[in-house]
């Protein structure tokens, strides 16, 4: 990207190429996704194989790997910075497709759990620097829509581990399904390291004088922390996340526990297994959707946003509230189906957010903090979203199950409608954020 911090770099890029590695970058965010997620759709069978209660199910989906995958961010980012960032991402691909594949040889819960945070590890590497080659690649006016499609690796990743994830459990069990989901992880590794260019390199001695005075951690991290806007996303974004990644890990076993028999018998005349059918139906319904949300989101960013910054964070603080009441309607019609025709709706709105704050990151901080920028907000979102989201709703599922005598299958109906309402503090943040946004804008 041509800018006053960057030089020349941009031009050197032909759009040809441009469109070419965001679709390698998008694959790659796909398979992060995929094995990151995959095992919530299997978490009933691992429940039942090795005798795990919810929370145990939350720690192994969220915690566990949000460990790591936090610490590492920032780390990793510093190194992005100055460093080759496809090989770091190429390293990071082949590090996470092998943990997944030995999630399948698990035996007990702490040999997964140990499997999952090696996972982490290797997905610790690649959205920061992914986030900051992207920001390279592409002019600020389409640096919206371009990290909303990079974005849609996280809806399709999860439509392909809940579908492919459930049929394969079905046939060959779950184990089969993390070894499958490992193996596409070597090919991308390869195709990142021998493919995906590195802009920097085209700046030559610019870049190494900038590479040798480029700011600091501490410089870094002392113009993020002047940020308002920065902050006020971080933590919208981590709400949202928080709910999502909760959902996510919980609403296969809510259809498990609430409508298995209904299920079980539409499944049956397609001949399909329960795990099956329930994988490749939520996959599509919100993995499609999710798709669509995302995308939608990035265009009316551009769109708009052109016109008014304050609209990057309209955008999803509008949306976010309007999901609430249509997910929590979802969660307590009797119909599975209609349930799930339902949870078409919040998938779209929720979606909304991804690329208008994405860009909104990376444009509130120079070229050469931005890997750095999305790595501490990322630290904040995983570790409260994905790290806290399953494992506090899971536990609020067993206890309102056990203490409160509700039972699992309203335990867990519950916990997923209270956890969804947290969702008004983060519009409440998202529209906050419109206040600054204009004036901290700086590339």
């Amino acid at each position: 990207m041509m800018t006053a911090q960057t030089g020349a770099a941009a031009p050197a890029i032909s759009p040809g190429y441009r469109r070419y590695a965001l679709w390698v970058l998008l694959v790659i965010y796909i398979l992060n996704f995929l094995d990151r997620q995959i095992v919530t759709i299997l978490a009933e069978p691992i429940k039942n194989e090795l005798g795990l209660k919810d929370w145990q199910l939350g720690m192994m989906t969220g915690l566990a790997f949000a460990i790591f995958y936090t610490i590492l961010g920032i780390p990793i980012a510093r190194y992005a910075e100055r460093g080759n960032r496809p090989f770091i991402i190429a390293t990071a691909v082949a590090a996470w497709s092998f943990f997944t594949v030995l999630c399948g040889l698990a035996q007990n819960f702490w040999q997964l759990v140990l499997a999952r945070v090696g996972v982490g590890i290797g997905e610790a590497g690649c959205t920061p620097p992914a986030h900051s080659l992207i920001s390279d690649y592409v002019p600020r006016e389409k640096r919206a829509s371009a990290l909303a499609f990079y974005s849609l690796g996280t809806p399709i990743g999860g439509l392909l581990g809940m579908a492919l994830g459930g049929l394969i459990a079905d046939a060959w069990g779950w184990r089969a399904a993390f070894f499958v989901a490992g193996a596409p992880g070597v090919v991308m590794a390869i195709v990142a390291a021998t493919t995906l260019m590195e802009p920097r390199k085209r700046l030559g001695a610019d870049f190494a004088a900038k590479k040798a005075g480029g700011p600091s951690f501490a410089e870094a991290l002392a113009e993020i922390r002047g940020k308002r806007t920065f902050w006020l996303i971080a933590w919208g974004v981590s709400i949202k996340a928080f709910i999502g990644y909760g959902s996510g890990a919980f609403i296969a076993p809510f259809f498990f526990r609430n409508h298995g028999a209904e299920l079980t018998q539409i499944a049956a005349g397609y001949g399909l297994g329960l795990a099956g059918f329930l994988g490749l139906t939520l996959g599509l319904v919100v993995g499609l959707t999710g798709a669509f949300g995302i995308w939608l989101g990035g265009q009316l960013a551009d769109r708009f946003g052109a016109r008014d910054l304050r609209h990057y964070m309209g955008i999803p603080a509008v949306s976010t509230l309007l999901g609430i009441p249509i997910y929590i309607t979802a969660l307590f019609v009797e119909s599975a189906m209609l349930a799930i025709l339902l949870m078409a709706v919040p998938p779209i709105l929720n979606g909304l957010w991804y690329g208008p704050a994405y860009a909104a990151i990376q444009g509130l901080v120079r070229p050469e903090t931005r890997a750095t920028a999305t790595a501490i907000m990322l630290f904040i979102v995983n570790l409260i979203g994905l790290g806290m989201g399953p494992l506090l709703v899971g536990a609020l599922s067993d206890l309102l199950a056990g203490p409160f005598g509700l039972g699992p299958a309203e335990g867990v109906r519950w916990s997923l409608a209270l956890s969804t309402l947290f969702g008004v503090f983060a519009s409440i943040l998202f529209w906050m954020a419109r206040g600054s946004i204009r004036e901290e804008m700086v590339s």
